[in-house]
């Protein structure tokens, strides 16, 4: 009689990370990286949210907002009527143009986005 039991693959810190950081190129997609190390599409999104609540040196990889030094505004600046986001994944671009007064839908838009 054989055993039909599957044994789980284990795969070494340096592994994941080097196929976290090939996820994270530009225009990279998870599952041609996945497939190229043989390893299934879903583990290599699941290794993605785990990372998510670690350090990380790339911003591709958190989900935290970052607080940004601005400079002074000067007499010639105009205020932006809108405040405009491009977001982009690998060749598609999406603009979207979000009025100044609705700053914090935009903020709670942004983060359901995000998730």
């Amino acid at each position: 009689m054989t055993s039909d039991k599957k044994t789980r693959r284990r795969y070494s810190e340096l592994k994941k990370a080097q196929v976290l950081a090939e996820c994270s190129e530009p225009g990279a997609s998870v599952a041609k990286v996945a497939m190229a190390h043989g390893i299934n599409a879903n583990v290599v999104h699941r290794w993605r949210q785990l990372s998510h609540g670690q350090a990380t040196t790339g911003l591709a990889n958190t989900s935290e907002f970052i607080a940004l030094t601005l400079p002074a505004p000067t007499e010639s600046s105009a205020v932006a009527p809108d405040v405009r986001v491009e977001l982009r994944r690998g060749p598609l671009s999406i603009t979207v143009t979000w009025p100044v007064s609705a700053a914090t839908e935009l903020a709670a838009w942004t983060r359901e986005l995000l998730r």
